[in-house]
C-alpha cells in the first residue's frame, strides 16, 4: 500500500495540512474495497481528487472511470443518462442508448453533486447500491451491473434529509465510509505553496516570469477567507499572472483581486427563519383593528339596548362605567351616556384624531347611531323610539358591520392579488386560503 507522500506525488496534491492527511490516507485504506464512499466538504475544495485515488488504487484500475455532475444533467434526462433507454422509450428517443452503469460495468461510478439528484432517481440508485439491478428507461428487463459508486457533496446532508430532499436509506447506503475535504481557510500553511504552484504553471503556459508576492502580500493572501477555496485561489493566481505587468505584486495589488477583503474574517451569517413579508404583517395588524372593532360594536350594542329598555341613565352610567369609559373617553367623565352620544357626535372629527395619533387601535362608535342622534331633538330619550325604530336601528348596526368586513376582504383580495401581478396562486397562499376559494371570491364580487 502506498504512502500518503507517494499518493501526493502520483496525483500531484499539494499541502500537508494534517486534515487533508487525515482524508488521503482514509481514502488509501478504502480503495482496495468495493465499499461505496461518500466525499463531503464545500465547493472547491478538490473534492474530485478523492474518487481518482480510490479508482487509481483499486482492483478496478484498469475498468472505466466515469464521473457524472448529477446537478449538470437536467431533472428529465437524468434517467436515461444513468441507466440507459429504449427505441421510442420517449419523444426524441430514436435508438437504444446505454447508460453510464451498463457502459462502466465493472469500473467505477464517481457521482458528483449527488446531492442534486431527483427524489425519482434515488430510488432507482438505491435498488442499484442494494443488487446491482437497473431497468432502462421503457424497459421491462432487468440488467444487472457490477460498478463501485463514490459520490461527492456540498450539500447539508442531514437537512437535506429533514426537508425530504434526499432518501435517508440511501444516504447510509453511499456513506458507508465518509471522506470529509478541509476547506482552504483551515489551511494556512498550504495557502501559499498552491499559489505558487498555480503561479508557476501559468507562468509556463502564457509563457511569462512567475508572478510572487511580497511578505505583506503573503500574510494577506494566508488571512484571506477563500470561500471559493482552491478554486477561487487558483483564478485569481491565473488573472494576476495575467493582467499584471509588474512580476512583483504587493498587497495593495493584491487586495484589489480580492472581494470583500475587508469583511473576510466575519463568520458567515446564516438566517435561521425565512422573515415574513411586510404584507402578512399589515394583514395581522388589520385583522386585529377588524376584531377589536367587532367587540367593541358588541360591547356598545349591550349598552345600546339597556338604554332603550328604558333604563335610568345614571343606574347605566355605574353599571356600565369602565366600558363608557372605553368608549367616549374623557367625555362620559362629565355627562350622562345620552349627553356623551351627543358629545361625541360633535366632537367627532377630533375624536378620530385623538383616537389614532395615539396609536389606539380600538374601533370608533359606527355612524347608524349618529344618523339617530341627529334625527331627533337633544331633549328626547331612546326610549321615546316605536319598536319598529328599535328593530330598524338594530338592522341598521348589524348591516353596517357585515358591510365593512365585506370591503376590507375585497381590498385585501385587491391588493393580494396586484402585489403578485394577477397569479392567483401566489395571492391565495399569501391570504392564506386555498385557490379554488379566491377563485370563487374573485367571481363572487366581479372583481
Amino acid at each position: 500500500m502506498e504512502n500518503v507522500q507517494a499518493i501526493k506525488q502520483r496525483f500531484e496534491i499539494i499541502g500537508n495540512d494534517p486534515g487533508l492527511n487525515r482524508s488521503l490516507e482514509k481514502a488509501i485504506q478504502v480503495a482496495p474495497t468495493d465499499i461505496s464512499v461518500l466525499v463531503t466538504g464545500e465547493s472547491g475544495v478538490g473534492k474530485e481528487s478523492i474518487p481518482k485515488i480510490i479508482h487509481g488504487l483499486s482492483h478496478r484500475k484498469h475498468a472505466k472511470y466515469i464521473a457524472v455532475n448529477c446537478g449538470a444533467i437536467p431533472e428529465g434526462t437524468i434517467d436515461s443518462e444513468l441507466f440507459g433507454h429504449e427505441k421510442g422509450a420517449f419523444t426524441g428517443a430514436t435508438a437504444t442508448r446505454s447508460g453510464y452503469f451498463e457502459v462502466a460495468d465493472g469500473g467505477t461510478i464517481f457521482l458528483d453533486e449527488v446531492g442534486e439528484l431527483p427524489l425519482t432517481t434515488q430510488v432507482r440508485l438505491l435498488r442499484v447500491l442494494e443488487n446491482g439491478e437497473f431497468l432502462k428507461v421503457g424497459s421491462s428487463q432487468v440488467q444487472k451491473t457490477n460498478v463501485r459508486i463514490v459520490a461527492a457533496t456540498n450539500v447539508e446532508m442531514a437537512k437535506a434529509i429533514q426537508e425530504g430532499k434526499f432518501r435517508e436509506d440511501l444516504y447510509y447506503r453511499l456513506s458507508t465510509v465518509e471522506i470529509g475535504v478541509p476547506p482552504l481557510r483551515t489551511r494556512k500553511e498550504d495557502i501559499h505553496l498552491l499559489f505558487r504552484k498555480f503561479a508557476s504553471d501559468f507562468g509556463q503556459k502564457y509563457k511569462m516570469p512567475t508572478i510572487r508576492l511580497s511578505e505583506e502580500a503573503i500574510e494577506m493572501l494566508i488571512k484571506y477567507r477563500w470561500p471559493g477555496n482552491i478554486r477561487q485561489l487558483r483564478n485569481i493566481a491565473e488573472q494576476i499572472s495575467v493582467l499584471e505587468s509588474s512580476r512583483e505584486v504587493n498587497s495593495e495589488t493584491l487586495q484589489s483581486y480580492l472581494p470583500h477583503v475587508n469583511s473576510s474574517q466575519l463568520p458567515a451569517v446564516i438566517g435561521s427563519e425565512k422573515q415574513s413579508s411586510d404584507f402578512s404583517n399589515e394583514r395581522e395588524i388589520l385583522y386585529k383593528v377588524l376584531f377589536d372593532m367587532k367587540g367593541d360594536l358588541n360591547d356598545l350594542k349591550k349598552l345600546t339596548l339597556e338604554l332603550l329598555k328604558g333604563k335610568d341613565g345614571a343606574a347605566v352610567q355605574k353599571e356600565n362605567d369602565n366600558l363608557i369609559r372605553k368608549i367616549y373617553g374623557k367625555e362620559s367623565q362629565k355627562s350622562s351616556p345620552l349627553e356623551a352620544l351627543s358629545a361625541y357626535g360633535e366632537n367627532e372629527d377630533s375624536y378620530e384624531e385623538e383616537t389614532l395619533s395615539e396609536n389606539n387601535y380600538e374601533a370608533l362608535p359606527s355612524k347608524p347611531i349618529l344618523a339617530l342622534q341627529n334625527s331627533t331633538s337633544e331633549k328626547d330619550s331612546l326610549t321615546d323610539l316605536s319598536p319598529s325604530d328599535k328593530y330598524h336601528f338594530a338592522e341598521e348596526i348589524e348591516e353596517e358591520e357585515t358591510l365593512s368586513l365585506h370591503d376590507k376582504e375585497i381590498e385585501l383580495i385587491i391588493k393580494a392579488l396586484e402585489r403578485n401581478k394577477g397569479k392567483r396562486k401566489l395571492a391565495a397562499s399569501e391570504l392564506g386560503i386555498s385557490e379554488r376559494t379566491l377563485y370563487r371570491k374573485i367571481k363572487q364580487y366581479n372583481l
